[in-house]
């Protein structure tokens, strides 16, 4: 049996106008209640009880109800046009006529589409198997838009390594290779840099209407890149001019000529200061300076020299800090061993241990290898502190900030002095004005000299307050960041010795008992203590 859906037809009479029932087949869909009432209503006929024709339709069998008076006049095939919301497809749905209305042809099918308003994309195939099959309360899609053809982003490959989160390899047994990074690019002069795809804009559609239904917009980019670099006649692809270190920072390539030191950094070197990179063979002896606008790799040990970067830092045999060495660095900091000295990294810092320090990184300090050690000193980090052993049997005072950028943590330490001082000095000037109020309200004239002190103290008084409410909203602003932890946290993987002071963002906690395998969060304003 062929599948056909439920339908109704109009006999008109003499006695009234009727409604013919005709159930579903095969699986067809069965007819709603509010269909049929809304096509009656639109003949005009309206004297039927709606209860009976909602339980006529659920009995799915053939019924006839009176529907209506009988003006004589026989009812015409019907169309109906329903147009999705994206207007983009056209769906029609055909009612019969009455035992003497006319059918409509595909003609005038096609004529009352183009009545509507549906100018593209009417299938025509569709109104044929219409008219040569008629199915009713069938939905037929006669009208299809025309989709866009959608574009595609520009997009740029870079064929160095542009991943500056690289970390040193860990080995088996725990250890780190800090010789075998991977984090600097190395190219020829005339190699390839990048590449650009440029974007695809895509081809404008038409909805059944007519009206243009645009592609989505398309990220547009461009090759952006410094010196020593040159770019293809068409504009879509870099080459290096010199031999030298790639990089990428902030969309922008690159290329620096390598600054080599094959030995020591001492008297016969003296200080460095580099716009590319700068690779040292031996070790950076104490009381020198480095300073470069990329990266400084150092493969043996920094004494108490300072070292600024503004790329990545890489000690492979660690610093001596001698509580005077300092490393400071835009992006990561990877050291072998960090001792008695300050460091500070816009990113991660990698270090297998901290002694006596003062070290900060904006994101992660990860302290691994085999003793994975953090005595002693001051370490902060914006999000993450992982560590094998924190503090010492001895009870070394060590200080563990998470949760804040520590550069912001630094400034709100700042501000919060400022405030204090401006209004200590707010303090001191106001009962001097109050003494001179007094002496005025009481008739008293003041001399040129007098006069003129007491206005320099209101104008001092002014300024002090302009820039108290200038700190105060900078504090408020620095207060909220320095208060919301996120997932901050300390993680240890072996000891936790009593006498560490662990803070997170506004909290503070100090351990008193040994502790193993655990990590410390902030929770409801308390930092608390879980086993890993």
């Amino acid at each position: 049996m062929e599948q056909r859906n439920a339908y109704f037809q109009l006999d008109v009479q003499e006695n009234g106008t009727f409604i013919k029932l005709f159930p579903p087949k095969a699986g067809g869909e069965a007819l709603k209640v509010r269909e049929v009432s809304r096509y009656l209503e639109s003949k005009g006929l309206q004297e039927f009880d709606l209860k009976e024709l909602d339980r006529r339709l659920v009995m799915a069998e053939p019924s006839k109800l009176c529907v209506g008076q009988s003006d004589g006049i026989e009812i015409n095939e019907k169309m109906d046009i329903d147009v999705s919301v994206d207007k983009m497809t056209a769906t029609c749905r055909f009612y019969p006529p009455s035992a003497g209305g006319q059918k409509m042809d595909a003609q005038e099918i096609l004529e009352e589409l183009q009545s509507a308003g549906i100018r593209v994309g009417i299938i025509k195939e569709e109104i044929v198997r219409f008219v040569k099959k008629r199915l009713y309360c069938t939905d037929y899609i006669m009208a299809k838009g025309k989709l866009p053809v959608q574009g595609k982003d520009a997009s740029i490959a870079y064929f160095f390594n542009t991943d500056v989160t690289l970390r040193p390899k860990r080995n088996e047994d725990g250890t780190v290779d800090y010789h075998e990074l991977g984090n600097i690019s190395h190219v020829q002069a005339g190699e390839l840099l990048a590449r650009l795809t440029k974007e695809d804009l895509g081809k404008s559609g038409a909805d059944v209407f007519g009206q243009e239904v645009k592609p989505h917009t398309v990220k547009t980019m461009k090759l952006l890149y410094a010196n020593n670099i040159t770019l293809s006649e068409d504009g879509t692809e870099l080459y290096s001019q010199v031999t030298g270190h790639a990089s990428l920072v902030n969309g922008k390539v690159f290329v620096s000529n390598i600054y080599e030191v094959p030995a020591d950094v001492d008297n016969s070197v003296g200080n460095i200061n580099y716009d590319g990179n700068v690779y040292i063979r031996g070790n950076v002896k104490g009381g020198f300076v480095v300073s470069a606008n990329g990266d400084i790799i150092v493969d043996g040990v920094v004494e108490d020299a300072v070292l600024r970067a503004g790329g990545q830092i890489i000690v492979k045999r660690g610093i001596h800090g001698m509580s005077k060495g300092s490393l400071r660095a835009y992006g990561n900091i990877v050291c072998k061993f960090i001792e008695n000295a300050t460091v500070e990294s816009g990113g991660y810092i990698e270090t297998d241990t901290i002694l006596h320090s003062r070290v900060s990184a904006g994101t992660q300090i990860r302290v691994g290898g085999k003793k994975g050690l953090i005595t002693g000193g001051t370490v902060r980090a914006g999000g993450l502190i992982e560590a094998m052993t924190i503090g010492s049997a001895l009870g070394s005072s060590t200080n563990i900030e998470v949760g804040t950028d520590p550069a912001k943590k630094e400034r709100y330490l700042e501000v919060q002095e400022l405030l204090e001082k401006n209004k200590k000095e707010m303090g001191q000037i106001r009962p001097i004005l109050k003494t001179y109020s007094k002496r005025i309200a009481a008739g008293e004239k003041l001399g040129a000299d007098d006069l003129r002190y007491v206005q320099q103290l209101a104008a001092k008084l002014q300024s002090k307050q302009t820039e108290y409410d200038k700190f105060q909203a900078e504090f408020k602003r620095l207060h909220m960041a320095v208060s919301q932890s996120g997932d901050a946290r300390v993680k240890v993987r072996r000891t936790l010795y009593p006498g560490v002071v662990i803070s997170i963002s506004d909290v503070s906690l100090s351990v008193r008992d040994e502790r193993s395998f655990c990590q410390l969060l902030k929770r409801q304003g308390e930092i608390v203590i879980e086993t890993l």
